[in-house]
């Protein structure tokens, strides 16, 4: 029960994936000496029994939850059910909305448009106790890059993080189910990859990639809570 299951459901652009990886090799290296199974429903890998893994992490993805492709919807309800029988659960980026829809949240599109490169965030009074976001300041720097949001949380749910652009930034479920809507998991090279894959886009968006990239920076905010989530499930390889 010490293993955390990812569920890899999408990839990164293609630019970064020769030069950097993927999802994977990033929430390894965050998660450090756990040990990590993959697996990608997205591509027909099927879904564990329950209650097979301590931890479950779920990646971000280029598609959108709104879709509700039959793998995603399939990946939703056996969220619910995990996340109802104990299991600690990280929700990331698309990850995070899906969690959300699961537990009987709202997620659309982000009214004002997209969000992408290194924003700042700040933690509300629940966050300075949660067990992952506990010793971080009250504004933090993150990466993101989405144009859908949750909307309306899940009953219940204890709301960590916002910002002007997202009113629901983090939500903690329960004691032991997180989603966040930036990535943990990204560093500034990684989101100027982003930036650069998808400068085409942004321009025709009215955003500028350049102001973008050069705003791009790091911070050890996701190493801190990937450590802290790797961290609360169980013992580490020895």
């Amino acid at each position: 029960m010490s293993r955390i299951l990812l569920l890899q459901v999408g990839s990164t652009v293609p630019g970064l994936i020769e030069r950097r990886g993927d999802f994977d090799d990033w929430f390894r290296a965050g998660f450090g000496a756990v040990d990590v199974e993959v697996r990608r429903p997205h591509l027909g890998d099927a879904l564990p029994e329950h209650g097979q893994f301590g931890g479950i992490a779920v990646t971000g993805a280029s598609g959108m939850v709104t879709d509700e492709e039959p793998w995603s919807l399939a990946v939703e309800a056996w969220l619910e059910a995990e996340v109802h029988g104990g299991a600690a659960v990280l929700g990331v980026c698309y990850g995070h909305q899906l969690l959300a829809r699961a537990l009987g949240g709202e997620v659309g599109w982000n009214s004002r448009g997209r969000e992408i490169g290194t924003v700042d965030l700040s933690l509300t009074k629940e966050a300075k106790g949660d067990e992952l976001f506990v010793d971080l300041p009250k504004a933090i720097v993150v990466q993101e890059s989405h144009s859908q949001s949750v909307l309306v949380l899940p009953p219940g749910a204890r709301r960590l993080a916002f910002n002007s652009h997202d009113d629901n930034q983090a939500f903690a479920f329960g004691n032991r189910a997180w989603g966040m809507q930036f990535h943990p998991e990204f560093d500034a090279d990684i989101i100027r990859g982003y930036i650069d894959g998808r400068a085409d886009e942004l321009r025709s968006e009215g955003l500028d990639p350049d102001a973008l990239r050069a705003a791009t920076r790091d911070s050890d905010a996701g190493d801190h809570i990937l450590g802290r989530f790797a961290a609360s499930i169980a013992p580490r390889k020895v």
